[in-house]
């Protein structure tokens, strides 16, 4: 049977990894699937490569949560084909209004994320994934080698990066100086580093799935305040009034923006799709609480 609030949830996540600075993890977080995701990937093991040898299709469909998988997989890959055009423009023409709302959703959600008691240890690891991500996020791309070891690392890495809060993907491949260059392979079909990078991919998603499992089955409460932390830390690179260039990004207050840049500032609009941000968590959580 179809499950349309999943296939959506994917959806979303799809609309998020989109954007440098906003990652696929946040949203199935927020959206109260991202346990269920980890561990249905983390269950592509040698035991359904067993199932699969014995061509028993069945029984390694209901192995690795294929239902879920499916539709959450569906979601993601649609958005992204559809909502490519979309997401360009709007960074393109309303940067304001869109990392606003990002900046709400995001912020609200580190507090809807954090372990209910908070303890020092807690803090510690809050305040460690706060300063990584920040210090990731504030890296300036560097030049890289197109070998295809180089390759299957950057796909190892950015998959990594998609699945965990906080950490965008595409501003990892950004960091390893191959997004442009991933996108002119998948535009001209180099299938030899299309193959490479997806099998990179590959390996990063089910190796990093298992370890996130470990920490939430052994230390849930230190993971979820580093998500936490992980996602008020990338508040640092989808700070709604900035100037970039190719290579980085300088935050500026919104007065100091419609200085610099001889435009409004926005802010009213900021503020206002700010707060739409956040009151679209409040609500999904509000939605999740009652499903339980």
């Amino acid at each position: 049977m179809f499950n349309f609030k999943l296939f959506l949830k994917g959806a979303a996540m799809g609309c998020a990894d989109l954007i440098p600075g906003v990652s696929g993890g946040t949203i199935a977080l927020i959206t109260g699937i991202y346990e269920e995701l980890i561990n249905s990937i983390r269950s592509v093991d040698t035991q359904a490569l067993k199932l699969l040898l014995r061509l028993q299709f069945k029984d390694l469909w209901l192995h690795i949560n294929g239902p879920f998988l499916a539709h959450v997989f569906a979601g993601i890959f649609l958005s992204i084909f559809s909502l490519s055009s979309l997401i360009t423009y709007l960074l393109s023409d309303h940067p304001i209004p869109l990392w606003s709302f990002f900046f709400g959703l995001i912020l609200i959600s580190a507090f809807y994320v954090l372990p209910k008691k908070m303890n020092l240890w807690s803090f510690g690891f809050m305040v460690f994934g706060a300063v990584s991500a920040y210090m990731i996020t504030s890296l300036t791309p560097a030049a890289s080698s197109e070998q295809l070891w180089f390759i299957f690392i950057s796909g190892a890495i950015a998959i990594c990066a998609m699945i965990l809060p906080g950490i965008s993907g595409s501003f990892i491949l950004i960091l390893l100086a191959k997004y442009e260059y991933v996108l002119n392979a998948v535009k001209s079909f180099d299938l030899q580093v299309i193959l490479v990078f997806g099998i990179g991919c590959v390996v990063g998603l089910l190796s990093f799935s298992k370890l996130i499992h470990w920490l939430l089955q052994k230390h849930k409460s230190s993971t979820m305040a580093s998500l936490a932390g992980f996602m008020l830390g990338s508040l640092n690179k989808i700070w709604p009034w900035k100037t970039e260039t190719d290579i980085s990004f300088t935050n500026l207050s919104p007065s100091e923006f419609a200085q610099s840049t001889n435009t409004p500032s926005q802010l009213v609009l900021a503020i206002t799709f700010c707060l739409v941000g956040g009151g679209v968590v409040v609500v999904l959580e509000r939605m999740g609480r009652t499903a339980e």
